[in-house]
Parts: structure tokens; C-alpha cells; sequence
């Protein structure tokens, strides 16, 4: 079996091309962008932070350590401002799950219009509900997981941190620990990504093919992924390197128009819209990546299927 990576870019490139522009019909961009946009609810993130700096240079750790102490005796003087911060708290956590919920369903919506080469929403809708509840849960027990080994992560390094700080640990090299404790939170996020990967471009196929839930399509790909596992890890690295070019891309894009791109780039649905050629492409050449794996992993309709398709 030979598994190549540039048919499958080629592919995936011809597909978006011949869905979106031959011909161009807007109507079908902004029909399927709204897929997508369901698609990539919670896909993107950021952040931002600083470190703050006495100023001989020297971080404050007294203020560090001191701060859970701090915060807890301020919410007891303040139970009403205690009581604002749970209730955002949960508000938070119920709109993550509804928009991990709507994701969930506009993953096999965007995957069905690509597949099929139509634009469709109420029909995709209803038609992978099953599906669509089972990534949800799956998706939710995973984010779970990952939030407490984090947490558990945090926890760690602060106590053994506060154990330098205090002189318990006498002999032994912070900068060794830190090093070493960043390299492993730097593994366990590139197992997640890779988790979260396989879970975007390939088990959900594999569920889109099969009508299976999330935990039986995890069974049928893993013995393929242990089988190939270089080819898969190699296409990850290709993916982020491609994301790369992706974001440089627009960022260029986005400066020749004199910023006024970035403007509709941060309007949620539109962006959607705009950048539809990447997610189409995306989506298709993840999906003929899989298919080279072998029939059971075939999930393009043939020609002559596509076609009678589109006459019904």
C-alpha cells in the first residue's frame, strides 16, 4: 500500500475548487459557510498573558504564592461579588457545552455538504443527530479529562515551586525542573492536539460512513493507526505546517487590504464565509488522506453516484 500526501492536497484542492467556483454561486457559500461556522464553533482560541516584574528584575513569589490566600479572603468579605463570579462561572460552562452541542452537529453537517457537494442544513441536521450526540458526549468526557490533568499539572508545579521557594528542596536545580516540567506539559499538549486531530479528520468520517457512535469509530481507526501510525504523525506535522502558511497567508491578505480584511475576519459567521475555500479544502483532504487506507475507509460517492445525487 502506498500512502502519499500530495495526491490527496491535489484532490482536496480540486474539490473545493470545482464545489465553490465552477461555478460561483454565493448563495452556496453562505449556505455552506454556515456549516462550517457550526463546524468550527469552539476551533479557535487564543490568550494572553504577562509576567510582572519587580523591578530588580526579580519575580515576586511571595505574591504568587500568597494569592490563592488572598483571593479566598477576599470572597469571603465579598459573598456577593462571590456569588456574581460562580453564577458567570456556570454561564460560561453552559455556553461551552451548548456550542460544543451545536458543533458537535455542524461537524457532520459541513462533512455531508462536502461529501455530497451540496448545500444542505435542515437534512444533515436531523439525519446525524445520533451521531451528533455521541461526538458531543465524547468531546465533553475528553475536555474533562484534559481540564483535570491540567489542573493536576498546575498543582504540581506550584507545590514543588513553593518547595524551592520555601528551601525544602536544598541541592537540586529549579531551572532542571522547570525545563524538565515544561517539556512535559509541551508532550501532553501535543497528544491532545493529535487526539483532537485524529479525532476532527478521521473519526468522524469513519462515524459520518458507518452511523457509529464516537467510542466504535475510535475502535476502527486505532489498529489502522497503530498499523501506520508514522504516516499519521507525519500528516499532523504536514497539517501544522500547512496552518502556518494558512495564517501567514492572511495575515498578508489582511495588511495588502489595509487591515479593512481583518475587520469581517473577526464577524464569527462571515469569516466563516470568507475563509470557506480553506475549511472546504481542509475537510476534503483529510478525507481523501483516509480513503487511501483502503476500501472500508472509502467515503467519496463515485462520479457517476455524485451526479445522480445532485439530479435528486
Amino acid at each position: 500500500m502506498t500512502i502519499n500526501y500530495f495526491e490527496p492536497i491535489s484532490r482536496g484542492w480540486n474539490r473545493m475548487v470545482k464545489a465553490l467556483f465552477k461555478p460561483f454561486d454565493i448563495s452556496k457559500w453562505f449556505v455552506v459557510g454556515f456549516t462550517a461556522f457550526l463546524a468550527n464553533l469552539l476551533d479557535s482560541d487564543g490568550g494572553s498573558g504577562y509576567s510582572r516584574l519587580k523591578d530588580d528584575n526579580n519575580i515576586d513569589f511571595n505574591e504568587l504564592f500568597e494569592f490563592p490566600l488572598i483571593a479566598r479572603d477576599w470572597l469571603l468579605e465579598n459573598i456577593s461579588w462571590a456569588i456574581l463570579i460562580l453564577f458567570g462561572i456556570m454561564l460560561i460552562f453552559a455556553l461551552i457545552i451548548l456550542l460544543t452541542w451545536l458543533s458537535s452537529r455542524g461537524k457532520f453537517m459541513f462533512l455531508d455538504n462536502v461529501i455530497h457537494n451540496r448545500a444542505l442544513i435542515a437534512k444533515p441536521w436531523y439525519e446525524f443527530k445520533k451521531e451528533g450526540n455521541s461526538l458531543f458526549l465524547w468531546r465533553v468526557a475528553f475536555g474533562f479529562i484534559c481540564f483535570f490533568i491540567f489542573i493536576m499539572l498546575a498543582v504540581v508545579f506550584f507545590v514543588t515551586a513553593y518547595d524551592f521557594y520555601d528551601g525544602e528542596l536544598v541541592g537540586q536545580s529549579p531551572v532542571l525542573y522547570i525545563i524538565g516540567f515544561v517539556l512535559l506539559v509541551l508532550m501532553v499538549i501535543i497528544v491532545i492536539a493529535y487526539i483532537s486531530r485524529f479525532l476532527e479528520d478521521f473519526v468522524i468520517p469513519i462515524m459520518y460512513k458507518y452511523n457509529i457512535t464516537a467510542t466504535e469509530a475510535w475502535k476502527s481507526f486505532l489498529p489502522l493507526f497503530s498499523k501506520y501510525w508514522l504516516y499519521f504523525i507525519l500528516y499532523g506535522l504536514l497539517i501544522f505546517f500547512m496552518a502556518i502558511l494558512v495564517f501567514i497567508a492572511i495575515v498578508f491578505l489582511g495588511l495588502f487590504t489595509c487591515c479593512i480584511g481583518f475587520i469581517f475576519l473577526i464577524i464569527p459567521y462571515i469569516s466563516s464565509v470568507i475563509t470557506l475555500p480553506i475549511s472546504y479544502f481542509f475537510r476534503s483532504f483529510s478525507v481523501e488522506f483516509l480513503e487511501q487506507f483502503g476500501p472500508d475507509f472509502k467515503i467519496f460517492p463515485d462520479e457517476e453516484i455524485a451526479a445522480a445525487e445532485k439530479m435528486v
